[in-house]
């Protein structure tokens, strides 16, 4: 029931709204830590009223989880597991029958790579927002971030 409740959601969601999701900005910040080391700073701005999801859901039965997508690159590799921080909201949620952490207002996702030496970083956020009665399908935002 749960399932198709969702399909329902996503599908009425997706015909209503044939625009693009405005309804989270993404800036992206590049910190060099030392020699080959970055901090790489995902920073999203959710309107009022709406949520975007943590990276760590305790199930994919629910919303879907915001990830950080990189593109394969033999220069660059991650270190350690990306942190987040921002307004959090955890708990059971009636929506989605489950506990969730979710974020309202602001979301920063931090996440740690080494290169090589001078490298171009390629890949996507996905994401999703909902309100307290409708969810927005998952949209993707592209980036490339050149590491020197």
């Amino acid at each position: 029931m749960k399932y198709l409740f969702c399909f329902l959601l996503f599908t009425f969601a997706n015909n209503s709204f044939a625009q693009e999701n405005n309804t989270v900005t993404w800036e992206i910040e590049t910190k060099k830590d030392k020699k080959n080391e970055y901090s790489l700073n995902f920073n999203a701005t959710v309107k009022e009223g709406w949520y975007v999801y943590s990276q760590y859901l305790e199930s994919d039965d629910g919303p879907v989880r915001t990830e950080i997508v990189l593109e394969e690159n033999s220069a660059i590799t991650t270190e350690g597991k990306a942190a987040e921080e921002g307004n959090k909201i955890e708990g059971f949620d009636k929506l989605f029958e489950m506990n969730i952490t979710k974020f309202k207002k602001h979301l920063k996702i931090t996440q740690k790579v080494k290169t090589t030496g001078p490298a171009t970083l390629k890949g996507y956020i996905t994401f999703m927002t909902c309100n307290d009665e409708m969810c927005l399908p998952p949209s993707d935002y592209p980036f490339e971030i050149q590491l020197k």
